[in-house]
């Protein structure tokens, strides 16, 4: 058979393929804020997470950060070597453990942290204005759960 009758046959909906729905309505759901956090502090998605973790959490190891977020290690050392030049975060010997750095935010990066996280707020309330309460709270109960985190 050639490709053109095989692609006739072929009912695979890639509009309804569930990864690809969910890497789309990331992509698209992400934009806007993406776009603050890249434009007015020149940072990456992995540098916005990571400031996110210590600004909730506060002190912690880039490994926690890591486990929890589910970012590779690599990436979390870059992006904790450029909030660190910024100065947005300190990062200190842990007393017990010499090598192990404890990470903290300046009050630089508590101040972007808290802009950002109002920013967020704002940005999360209109995503989820396309939804009733009820649906919102379910997509992201069923998100959680794909994610592993419920």
């Amino acid at each position: 058979m050639t490709d053109a009758k095989n692609a006739e046959k072929d009912t695979f909906d890639l509009r309804n393929f569930l990864p690809f729905l969910l890497n789309q309505a990331a992509e698209e759901s992400s934009l806007e804020f993406q776009r603050v956090y890249k434009n007015r502090y020149g940072m990456l998605r992995t540098e916005w997470r990571v400031l996110f973790h210590l600004g909730i959490h506060g002190e912690m190891t880039a490994k926690e950060i890591g486990e929890r977020a589910k970012i590779h290690k690599t990436k979390i050392s870059r992006a904790v070597h450029r909030l660190e030049k910024r100065r947005y975060l300190s990062r200190t010997r842990d007393e017990r453990d010499r090598r192990v750095e404890r990470l903290t935010l300046t009050p630089a990066g508590s101040a972007v942290y808290r802009e950002l996280r109002g920013i967020a707020e704002s940005y999360d309330a209109k995503l989820a204005a396309h939804f009733t309460k009820g649906e919102a709270a379910l997509l992201r109960m069923m998100l959680r759960r794909l994610a592993g985190m419920e």
